[in-house]
């Protein structure tokens, strides 16, 4: 058997990494994992090692991981981490053609009352068509694809966007089990209110 080098790891999620590196196991854990039942470590160890020599991972080891990764006290830990340790690189709102505050607060009053707080706004670094936005609650900021931000993008499409990422302050990621629950039932009927929501599905997909 190689020897184990293990080290825990100020990361900002649960991250777990194994390497085998000349002849010896590098093993990178979450600092978040001190402490934790000595049967999740197990649960760990075999998952772990499964994935370095390419073994099945046991389904109850597995789910003994996910129990404990999705429990209430560990997500809202991992919540605080990511808050207190992540950074987050604000661009601000303010675009060349479009201004993601005005027209947050536009669908704020159109579609929410003006009762949602708004969160951090920017746009992103650069014109990403992979990830055309987010809504990060570690930091409480919606991220909006710079590429919407030209002549050629209808204002429509970004105010879809914008509201369905308004839509995740309302109706916050929920735990079904082990299951995270982006887009519950109440999410999908709310998004189908929007009255452009074909055109700008249409208009994303050209992207």
């Amino acid at each position: 058997m190689p020897p184990f080098v293990i080290r825990f790891k100020r990361f900002t999620s649960l991250n777990t990494t194994i390497r085998l590196r000349e002849g010896r196991i590098l093993v990178n854990l979450s600092d978040l994992l001190e402490g934790a039942p000595e049967s999740v470590i197990h649960a760990i160890a075999h998952i772990l090692l499964a994935k370095l020599y390419r073994k099945s991972v046991d389904a109850g080891q597995n789910m003994r991981f996910k129990r404990f990764a999705s429990s209430a006290a560990v997500t809202r830990q991992t919540e605080q981490i990511r808050h207190t340790r992540g950074t987050k690189r604000y661009f601000g709102p303010e675009g060349r053609y479009y201004h993601l505050e005005e027209i947050f607060d536009s669908l704020n009053v159109r579609f929410f009352g003006g009762l949602l707080g708004r969160p951090e706004l920017t746009w992103s670094e650069s014109a990403a068509k992979r990830s055309l936005g987010h809504y990060d609650a570690a930091h409480n900021t919606i991220v909006v694809s710079r590429v919407f931000d030209r002549p050629s993008s209808p204002r429509y499409a970004i105010e879809y966007l914008l509201y369905h990422e308004m839509l995740h302050l309302k109706h916050p990621v929920k735990m079904r089990g082990v299951r995270r629950c982006v887009h519950s039932r109440e999410f999908k009927a709310e998004e189908r209110l929007f009255p452009q929501l074909e055109e700008a599905m249409s208009f994303i997909k050209r992207l």
